[in-house]
């Protein structure tokens, strides 16, 4: 295969991963339809926050910043081939690994492009950096948060949520984010 043959096939493999990676902009984070959340936010969405707050977790607890955030984009991109599987299934589904999936998802790519996912993935996974750790917690306390504004609009069965994302915080930063979220309004933003 001819050089420009190989870089036009792995072009085409990040494309598709392109489209992939649209899905999650479709597909709902379905455990929020238990608490009678009609419409609740997408995966992508929710992606988004957690990276935000992975970066910031990270930059407040002396970790890559930048590496946490990377680690929060991808955590939950294999639901695009799985779904999201609320907590409640998990026992009565078998999935594979995120790892496996996220290999399948970027075969086709170039190396350097591949390994740069799968190694975020597998880090996180193995919640053993502290990024990863930060990553963890920015997750946890993204659905927290989510959870309080779920609640302040009126949805009543979203404390389970939030005290089991309390709960699993590792670090102080997140621990002590969650806990003024708890205290102040949803809109305290608009008050600066």
């Amino acid at each position: 295969m001819s050089t420009d043959d190989q870089a036009q096939k792995e072009a085409a493999a990040i494309a598709a991963f392109s489209f992939e990676m649209g899905v999650l902009k479709r597909q709902r984070r379905s455990g929020w339809w238990h608490a009678g959340v009609r419409d609740p936010e997408s995966i992508a969405e929710h992606s988004l926050r957690v990276a935000q707050l992975a970066g910031i977790i990270a930059a407040a607890e002396g970790a890559d910043p930048a590496r946490a955030a990377y680690m929060g984009l991808w955590h939950d991109s294999q639901e695009t081939r799985i779904g999201d599987i609320p907590h409640s299934a998990k026992p009565y589904v078998q999935a594979r690994a995120n790892t496996e999936i996220t290999a399948d998802q970027v075969a086709g790519m170039p190396e350097s492009v591949a390994s740069s996912v799968i190694d975020a993935v597998a880090e996180y996974e193995a919640r053993e950096s502290l990024e990863a750790v930060c990553a963890h917690d920015a997750d946890k306390l993204e659905c927290l948060i989510q959870a309080v504004e779920y609640r302040d609009i009126g949805v009543e069965r979203v404390q389970s949520w939030i005290d089991s994302s309390r709960a699993s915080l590792k670090t102080e930063t997140a621990q002590r984010i969650a806990d003024v979220a708890l205290t102040i309004s949803p809109l305290s933003w608009r008050e600066h």
